[in-house]
Order: structure tokens, then C-alpha cells, then sequence
């Protein structure tokens, strides 16, 4: 599964994100927020157990997107949503939903920085997990010289384990 990951610390604020994405679909479905000088970009993280569609009372809200003929703007997504990733825009309800028609979403497209990006959590949780693995392991550790010392040493640590 692909989903947007935004990393802040690299955000600068520019707002290209913002600009693309209200050029394509009318109005931002990202938000770029300042905190004491830092920058964060705010957008829709797909839950799987979204609050927004389960408030919903015209079923507006599917897993991707809101279907602007459905919904009558009542903000309750808005005001559930635990991110703040849903706007209301002339009576209507808007929410990122990755821009399903491109290749790549035009926030990601849009940003110099390469704060947003595109990532296949799948994927990242395999390299995550091989990672793990590795230094579980010890696979790629330089060996180190083993003496007699570290053999007794090891031994005796080995036998208080036990105790």
C-alpha cells in the first residue's frame, strides 16, 4: 500500500505543495502549518478506521476521497477528523486523496525539498524488519579478536545468565 509520508524537519514553508494541489482540484487539500518556526505540512493519512467516513451522515466519505454531490457540508469530518486533514471549501467538504488520476500526487511533484514523498509501507516494513534482523544477528559486525580471556569472560557471563 502507498501513502504519503511527510517529513516536517525538512518542510520550509514555501506552500508549493498547497499551489499545485489547489491548481488541480480548486482548492488545497493540504495544509501547511507554522509552530514556532517549524513547518507542517497537514494531510489526509487515510486511516483505516476513519472517524470522518463513520460520521458521515450521507455516506459522502469513501476509503479515498469525499463525493462532493453527496455531501451537504456539515463539517462534522472536519471536527472529528484527529489530524485536521478535512476542509470545508463553498459548502463542501475536501480531504487529500493522493490524486488517483496521476502517477505521482501533485504535492509530491510539487515540493523542492522532497519534505512529501510517496512510500510503500509494505516495503518499508521488510526493510525495517531486515534491518532488525541484521543486528539481531550480528551479520555485517567486524569480528573481534577472541583470546582466551574473552573465552573465559564470555563463559563466566554465560553461567550467571543461567543463575
Amino acid at each position: 500500500m502507498e501513502k504519503v509520508l511527510i517529513q516536517p524537519e525538512i518542510c520550509d514553508g514555501c506552500g508549493d505543495c498547497e499551489g499545485a494541489c489547489e491548481k488541480l482540484h480548486g482548492t488545497s487539500r493540504i495544509m501547511v502549518r507554522e509552530v514556532e518556526g517549524a513547518y507542517y505540512p497537514i494531510i489526509c493519512q487515510h486511516c483505516e478506521d476513519a472517524p470522518c467516513m463513520k460520521i458521515c451522515p450521507v455516506d459522502a466519505i469513501d476509503e479515498g476521497s469525499i463525493d462532493s454531490e453527496k455531501c451537504i457540508g456539515c463539517s462534522l469530518c472536519m471536527l472529528i477528523c484527529p489530524f485536521g486533514a478535512i476542509s470545508i471549501h463553498e459548502r463542501k467538504a475536501h480531504k487529500c486523496s493522493q490524486c488517483p488520476d496521476l502517477d505521482t500526487p501533485a504535492c509530491v511533484k510539487a515540493c523542492s525539498k522532497r519534505a512529501i514523498s510517496i512510500v510503500d509501507t509494505e516495503k518499508m516494513k521488510l526493510e525495517k524488519q531486515a534491518e532488525h534482523i541484521k543486528k539481531l544477528s550480528g551479520i555485517g559486525k567486524k569480528s573481534k579478536k577472541k583470546g582466551l580471556v574473552s573465552v573465559l569472560t564470555h563463559g563466566s557471563r554465560a553461567k550467571d545468565a543461567l543463575k
